[in-house]
This record gives C-alpha cells, structure tokens and sequence, in this order.
C-alpha cells in the first residue's frame, strides 16, 4: 500500500515531465517556424532590405556606424520607392540623367534630400541629418508625430492653431506600420548630412 503512492507521484511526475517536453518542443518548433525578423513575411522583408542597399543613390554614401542595418536597408526601400526624391531633391536628377526624358537615371546626389523644391507658397524641407545626427532636426517621437498627424514641426502653441503641411501626403505614410516609420527615420539618419539647397525653385 506504500508503494501506491509513490507510483501515482511517479506517474504524475512523468506526465508533468513529459507536459514540459512537449511544451518546449512547441517553442522550439515555432522559433524555427518564424522568419528571423520576428514577423510573417520576413522573407519579403529581407528582399526589401537587400533592395534597399541595391537602390541607394551612386554618390550617397551611408553611414552605418551605430545603425539598425536592416531598418537602413528597409527605410532606403520605402525613401528610394516612394517618391520622396521627386519633391525632397531639386533637381531631383543630374543633366542628362532624366529618366523623365528617356535619359539614363542619375540622382542629384550633391543635393540628395536637401529639400528646396518649390510648390506654390511651400517649399520642401531639408532631411538630412542635422548637426546632432537627426534627420530634418527632428528626434524619433517628432518625426512619427508628423508622419501620423501632418502638424508642421516649426509649429508652436503660441502660434496659434496648429498648421497642417499641404503638400508632404503624410496621410499615406502615415498609415504604414511604427517599424516602417522607423526604418525611413534610421535610413535618413545614415545619410550625408548637407546644407539646406542652395537654389531652391519649382
């Protein structure tokens, strides 16, 4: 009659164990299952990366130095496929390098989104980093707070009501994910950081 316990304890002991095992099993099943970056599509998200770095404009050089390098990879992927360059570089391509004219496409790398396109009363902004390494002078919180809202960042509460920037179409981008606000903010961190155009126009 001792021993009946015993053998309950053991038998109990063997399915909290063998419980345990297949729990763990589980876990490292699913971390083999899930793409490196954590999230469904990864491999999508490498290929983005990868194009990324492929796209980054001849004569911008990156620095990396202290860098997430595959929100870089990422944000070079969402900046160099979305348009930013048309409005944020004037002009947006070398003499000769329009595509827009059937000609071979160079960007204007010495003057790479250094802002200075003019659209009617507004002129496109400056995003380099500035002289602390933010991009547009702007940290991480702000720049996803205009991304999200539109609210000019020159915008103070002394000012008045807050002014809503007219021509950056900040409703589109910002609906992509807080990952994909933050690689654009960490590619725009890598790039050179250069004066605000010198001949700004339309």
């Amino acid at each position: 009659m001792n021993q009946t316990p015993s053998l309950t304890f053991a038998s109990r002991t063997s399915r909290t164990l063998g419980r345990f095992a297949l729990a763990i099993a589980l876990v490292v099943g699913v971390g083999i299952c899930v793409p490196a970056s954590g999230q469904a599509g990864g491999e999508q998200n490498e290929s983005q990366i990868a194009r990324g770095f492929a796209i980054v404009p001849q004569g911008v050089t990156l620095n990396l130095e202290g860098r997430n390098r595959a929100l870089v990879g990422l944000g070079s992927y969402i900046v160099n496929t979305t348009g930013c360059n048309d409005c944020h570089t004037h002009p947006s391509y070398l003499p000769g390098n329009d595509p827009f004219a059937g000609q071979p496409e160079q960007v204007n790398s010495a003057q790479y989104l250094t802002g200075g396109r003019q659209f009617g009363p507004f002129t496109s902004r400056n995003l380099t980093p500035d002289s602390t390494g933010r991009p547009a002078g702007l940290s991480l919180t702000e720049f996803m707070n205009l991304m999200r809202t539109g609210v000019d960042p020159d915008w103070t509460p002394a000012s008045g009501r807050p002014q809503i920037l007219q021509v950056m179409p900040w409703p589109v981008f910002g609906k992509k994910t807080d990952r994909e606000l933050m690689a654009i903010y960490e590619y725009l961190s890598a790039i050179p950081s250069l004066p605000n155009n010198p001949n700004p126009g339309p």
